[in-house]
């Protein structure tokens, strides 16, 4: 007889107690790949405690309330992990058939920036304020929907065995696609964004077995492209000032200069061990701007050390490793090109987060994944990792 907390597992025996459904062997929590969830975890953990230590004496920012930023950024990683679960629940094949409405919502949010709802933050002019401290971003979202959409035009006729790999036409296709949303991007300006879209279309492109013209190709119009827009002076002096910045470290100390050269000394002090995490002398005196966003490292680097550093570094390497995994052991291009776009943003996002707090890539103010504190970031990573998790979960199930 069966009772009502058992249920039936075909292969296992007719009757199973129903909390051992979890963890059959055919179950979705069997097949997570617990080694990128849980790693995601940690840094967002351990970013929640470095924004609380940011801004816990940001009185002119925190609304007089030392946990204002904690309670958000935990708000966030919470609404990021239910976004998780909803895209593993739906699957990445099914979302596969949504991919043009996520497309253009994705776009339509990047041109009401433009409009009368946009607001300028720090110089860019890609946000929208919702009201209540909460504001948006729609450049994250870009990111894995250009991922999506390029990815759904490179692999339908190599997935359904009509070729081996995508033609010329399907990639101009995808690169107009991806072409669009990027446009509006720059024009916000938003430099930073536009940087790791250019690097994930690269990864998209080299994971769909596109011939290496269309992969050189794009490469090197986007250098001319760089050259010619510095050139024709068409960036904002604030942008110039900020590269001008990164090739001459004391160039304005107090002035252009001034985020680089405190996020070192921050960095410096912290030497093997850190200061320790609450007590940093730098963080504690609020000399490093945006210390809880951008230069979010900074607060690693002076209050847990080279050591803190690393760890945070070793995280991003896990998830990295196994999305390239994940990549190369999935049957389907589509989830090849998903998997493999995940990883050229994460790793390139990352590298220029951590490389303008060392100094060594030019200030471009964009958020560390996981660990810096933005609704919009935080949001787009959790989907990026369920795209992760749903590609593994249902090609294990085969």
């Amino acid at each position: 007889m069966t009772g009502a907390n058992t249920f039936t597992v075909s292969g296992y025996g007719p009757e199973r107690p129903t909390w051992t459904r979890l963890f059959a062997r055919d179950s979705v929590v069997r097949r997570l790949d617990w080694p990128i969830l849980l790693a995601a975890l940690a840094l967002s953990f351990i970013g929640s405690l470095l924004v609380y230590s940011a801004t816990r004496k940001r009185t002119e920012i925190n609304q007089g309330d030392p946990y204002y930023f904690l309670v958000r950024h935990l708000m966030n990683l919470g609404i990021g992990f239910v976004l998780m679960m909803g895209t593993i629940w739906l699957g990445y094949r099914a979302l596969r058939n949504a991919v043009p409405i996520l497309y253009g919502l994705s776009l339509l949010g990047v041109l009401l920036v433009l409009t009368p709802l946009g607001a300028t933050i720090n110089g860019n002019r890609n946000w929208i304020v919702l009201g209540g401290g909460f504001s948006l971003q729609p450049s994250e979202f870009v990111k894995p929907a250009i991922i999506l959409g390029m990815a759904l035009l490179l692999a339908t006729q190599v997935d359904a065995g009509d070729r081996r790999y995508p033609d010329s036409r399907t990639v101009i296709q995808a690169l107009g696609l991806a072409a669009v949303p990027i446009m509006v991007v720059m024009m916000m300006p938003d430099l930073g964004s536009t940087m790791v879209m250019a690097v994930t279309i690269l990864g998209v492109l080299l994971a769909s077995g596109a011939s290496s013209r269309w992969v050189f190709g794009p490469l090197s119009v986007g250098i001319l492209g760089a050259v010619a827009v510095w050139q024709l002076h068409l960036l904002d002096q604030y942008q110039i000032n900020r590269f001008a910045a990164f090739a001459d470290p004391s160039l304005d100390p107090s002035g252009v200069g001034y985020n680089t050269n405190q996020a070192r000394i921050a960095i410096g002090s912290g030497g093997l061990t850190g200061e320790g995490l609450f007590h940093g002398a730098q963080t504690t005196g609020q000399f490093v701007p945006e210390q809880q966003t951008d230069f979010v490292f900074t607060v690693a680097g002076e209050e847990l050390g080279f050591a803190g550093g690393i760890l945070i570094i070793a995280l991003i390497g896990v998830i990295l490793w196994r999305a390239c995994r994940i990549a190369r052991e999935t049957t389907e291009l589509y989830g090849t090109i998903v998997a493999a776009g995940i990883v050229a943003w994460f790793s390139f996002q990352s590298f220029e987060n951590i490389g303008m707090s060392l100094g060594i890539m030019p200030v471009a103010g964009i958020p560390l994944p996981f660990v810096s504190y933005g609704g919009s970031s935080m949001f787009a990573v959790w989907v990026a990792v369920g795209l992760l998790q749903s590609i593994r979960v249902q090609q294990t199930r085969q």
